[in-house]
């Protein structure tokens, strides 16, 4: 699992924006609260996959204990599916075609089309009938006419999102700063999420801290949403 590092000096301009709150929520209503599960699908976490993020083998724990506190809180668990489409109506031509080889563009059609071997969740997961399975084609899952989600989330009358997956730097990242500026209250999973290294992983964090997000860990946050359904009003 990623060694956490923010500085200090990150935590402390934190604390000043923040008129001396170590953490941002005390509380969710948590029939507000939606967990999202970012692209933890083989292609990401199998060896040998062909985006293989090792970490992401070691986060398993974290995240089924966050869906299922979350799913028992009356809160929606989220899973999100990186997914490569030749007849999407927006194509994204300028990443696949500019910033990947043809090589890489191969792997990544063959890996991750819908219901490709790597395109499938991993098998680690725990999901049920009662959570949201949603594909997207970006990097952020708040892209219009790219994903469904903004939508479905409204939809439930959403307002909190909880940031797990994979890669921290790159899919976590991009939809937890999409949601903060489309509205959302953002809480972002030191423990859950994982990336290829720890500068990277930490790198994410100093700027979902400085900005972005409530950072914590899963055992804090697992707390919060204890002592959230304690104060819920009964029935």
């Amino acid at each position: 699992m990623h060694k956490v590092n923010i500085p200090k000096h990150v935590l402390e301009r934190a604390l000043i924006q923040r008129n001396g709150k170590e953490h941002l929520f005390e509380t969710l209503d948590m029939e507000k609260v939606a967990h999202i599960i970012v692209d933890l699908q083989v292609g990401f976490v199998a060896e040998g996959a062909p985006v293989e993020v090792p970490a992401t083998r070691e986060i398993f724990g974290e995240v089924n204990n966050v869906s299922r506190a979350v799913r028992e809180a009356g809160g929606l668990n989220v899973f999100l599916r990186f997914t490569y489409d030749d007849n999407e109506k927006l194509p994204w031509d300028v990443w696949y075609r500019n910033y990947l080889s043809p090589a890489n563009l191969e792997i990544m059609r063959a890996g991750f089309s819908r219901g490709a071997p790597y395109w499938q969740l991993s098998p680690e997961l725990e999901v049920t009938d009662h959570d949201l399975i949603i594909d997207k084609t970006r990097f952020s899952a708040l892209i219009p006419g790219t994903c469904s989600m903004d939508a479905e989330l409204k939809a439930r009358g959403i307002d909190t999102l909880i940031i797990s997956g994979t890669l921290t730097n790159c899919c976590c990242e991009s939809t937890a700063r999409d949601a903060l500026q489309m509205g959302y209250n953002v809480i972002f999973l030191t423990d859950a999420n994982a990336t290829l290294s720890d500068e990277e992983h930490n790198a994410t964090l100093i700027s979902m801290t400085s900005i972005f997000a409530d950072v914590m860990d899963t055992k804090r946050l697992l707390g919060l949403i204890e002592h959230s359904r304690a104060l819920a009003p009964a029935g």
